[in-house]
């Protein structure tokens, strides 16, 4: 089997990723321990976030023509992906909380939507909270002035029921 048709197959899956993610963000992992690169890896998994260590020329093989072309200055020494198909800042989130116990854990850059981050945008996408935290809040800020006025209406209504007795 030549060399080519061995890669082949190590491509189209970074190809396949990249069709389906909303966002991708480059880490440097160097210098990370056995058991940090594990936690990590369960803790992006378990977010549902693909979280790969592929050899740079597949990765630019495999972006060619896309907008993670973007990341192709980005490839150079030792880097690994994480791939979001839902949550797009989650990947920089947790990577970022990641990276606050982990000194080696260090940011490259991200493409979001198609829009390329560099390490400062990646630690600003880390500090927006996930759609459910977002959805909570809207959903608290939208009940307290109900609640509020609940609260007023049947004071009113205990104080008239008091007059009328």
């Amino acid at each position: 089997m030549a060399k080519v048709e061995m890669k082949q197959p190590i491509v189209d899956e970074i190809k396949k990723y990249a069709a389906e993610a909303k966002s991708v963000v480059l880490v440097d992992y160097r210098g990370l321990t056995v058991a940090e690169d594990t936690a990590l890896r369960k803790e992006l998994r378990d977010a549902g976030i693909v979280y790969k260590v592929y050899k740079n020329t597949f990765m630019k093989r495999a972006f060619e023509g896309t907008d993670f072309a973007q990341l192709d200055q980005l490839l150079d020494g030792p880097s690994a992906i994480a791939f979001s198909m839902d949550d797009v800042t989650a990947p920089a989130r947790i990577l970022s909380k990641a990276a606050k116990t982990m000194n080696a854990l260090e940011f490259k850059g991200a493409v979001v939507e198609g829009t390329f981050y560099d390490v400062k945008g990646v630690e600003a996408l880390a500090a927006i909270p996930s759609r459910d935290e977002l959805i909570s809040k809207l959903l608290g800020s939208l009940q307290s002035p109900i609640t509020n006025m609940a609260r007023v209406l049947n004071q009113i209504a205990e104080k008239n029921g008091a007059v009328a007795e």
